[in-house]
């Protein structure tokens, strides 16, 4: 059984906890395992991934860090390939929305993660930090790129290079977060939010990932393209169809994800 996260599903909704602050090997290995899991389970169509106690995730546990150090320094770093990359990709890669509880502390690749979700509620007061600079180091876990996609190449390099603290509410004012409430609100509120887009259009959502996983790069014929084509795609589902004919019968949708 894991011994360092958690997975709690109802009304078609998964939310993964994260029982501790800093991330072990163990604590990667677990979570990677539980994302991976709500990413085969067809019954999933939206997650939750929080933290718990004064922390949603700090980045890595340096007492690990630094007893890995001291024995074998190169091989300590190897990690970020072999652990921390899989992780993020595995977050980003899943097809339904996924809505990060920043209950508490966030920092380093704890930002990281929170910044692979799609929405985030964030604790009034929560800390958010950088954090590789001041140990450093450079970043990992995609920070740099999903920095520099929420809040521009100027600002991204400011908090990058000077990692100093912030609350919650310049997190929000900068969109790094969508909401900022009350610190006993945030599970609630996330799950209320999850479970909306969960019984939402999934496949919908699933496209629009997709467009967006691509948008910044891509040429506007490269994204013309995609879009045409997801539009196709989706034009034939059952929950096109259902929405225009529920629309025409001024009544709410209901939407299965087919």
């Amino acid at each position: 059984m894991p011994e360092t996260v958690t997975r709690e599903d109802a009304d078609g909704v998964a939310t993964i906890t994260m029982l501790r602050a800093g991330l072990t090997s163990q604590s990667r290995g677990e979570l990677l395992d539980a994302v991976r899991a709500v990413g085969a389970d067809g019954s999933v169509r939206a997650v939750v991934l929080t933290g718990t106690g004064r922390a949603f995730c700090v980045g890595q546990d340096l007492a690990q860090h630094v007893e890995a150090l001291r024995g074998d320094a190169p091989s300590s770093l190897s990690v970020v390939e072999d652990e921390y990359n899989p992780l993020v990709l595995a977050l980003a890669g899943l097809r339904v929305p996924v809505v990060v509880a920043v209950n508490g502390a966030c920092a380093g690749a704890g930002l990281g993660l929170a910044l692979a979700g799609d929405l985030r509620i964030a604790a009034a007061g929560a800390k958010f930090t950088t954090a590789f600079a001041g140990i450093g180091l450079s970043s990992d876990s995609a920070l740099a790129s999903r920095l520099v996609h929420c809040v521009g190449g100027s600002r991204a390099t400011e908090i990058l290079l000077l990692p100093d603290a912030f609350p919650a509410e310049t997190a929000a004012m900068w969109g790094l977060v969508h909401r900022v409430v009350a610190p006993e609100q945030v599970l609630p509120e996330a799950r209320a939010l999850a479970a909306r887009l969960a019984a939402g259009p999934t496949a919908a959502y699933r496209a629009l990932k997709t467009v967006l996983a691509t948008a910044a790069t891509d040429s506007l014929e490269d994204t013309l393209a995609l879009e045409a084509r997801l539009q196709r795609e989706l034009g034939t589902t059952a929950d096109h169809r259902e929405a225009v004919e529920a629309f025409l019968e001024k009544r709410p949708p209901r939407f299965t994800g087919h």
